[in-house]
């Protein structure tokens, strides 16, 4: 499994520390209640940043082909 940037990883704490007090919300206003949500968005706000995060598993598959 690829590192990512010390910039990443700390965006992706303070996100998991943030769901795990509740204060993390989906889009539909609920609370994120599994910890894979909570990465998944750590990674996006990263991306969205403009740090170098690696590209999720499904645009990867169109990059490849």
């Amino acid at each position: 499994m690829r590192k990512n940037g010390k910039k990443t990883q700390k965006k992706v704490r303070e996100v998991l520390n943030k769901s795990k007090r509740g204060g993390l919300k989906r889009d539909t206003g609920g609370p994120v209640r599994k910890r894979k949500q909570a990465v998944a968005t750590g990674l996006s706000e990263t991306r969205e940043e403009g740090n170098k995060v690696p590209l999720p598993p499904k645009k990867r598959k169109e990059v490849k082909k």
